[in-house]
């Protein structure tokens, strides 16, 4: 399904970017069958858009020292909620928060670290923020894929 702002030849390039966000203009292009300029161009519109939003790495946490992922299930007051989103990423070892719309609980919390000495504190900072943390769930393992609806051989079949 294509938006009014996001077409077939833009989901080919976020798809890819998806895959590899290191991948050059030129490497896109090849791909996708289109001039390296159309790609560079495509991107830039993407980003003033804020379609794209930033380039990141994926990082395996368990690998890189800190073997512990923690989802911390938390409720707020509803017109708090997304004003407490920069001072709840600001808590050591938070990675990612993600407001939900249904349920009682409505942040999702994601915060990793080397042991419970080291996750124990970010729950401990969310109830002094005045969250209530609902539940507390163990990660064993993370893994990602890029977005299938933007998979050029998927726009091919409609």
């Amino acid at each position: 399904m294509v938006h009014e702002n996001v077409d077939e030849v833009d989901e080919a390039i976020l798809y890819a970017l998806q895959e590899d966000a290191r991948m050059s203009s030129g490497d896109i292009a090849e791909r996708t069958g289109m001039a390296d300029s159309t790609v560079r161009k495509r991107i830039q519109r993407l980003e003033s858009d804020g379609v794209l939003k930033g380039y990141t790495a994926e990082v395996n946490y368990q690998r890189s020292g800190y073997p512990l992922r923690m989802l911390l299930y938390c409720t707020a007051v509803i017109p708090e909620r997304g004003d407490l989103l920069p001072e709840i990423l600001a808590i050591d070892g938070v990675v990612s928060v993600q407001e939900l719309v249904t349920g009682e609980q409505n942040l999702l919390v994601t915060a990793v670290g080397e042991s419970d000495s080291e996750i124990t504190p970010v729950a401990q900072e969310l109830l002094g923020m005045g969250l209530t943390v609902a539940d507390e769930v163990l990660v064993r393992s993370h893994e990602t894929t890029p977005f299938g609806g933007f998979h050029p051989e998927r726009q091919e079949e409609s």
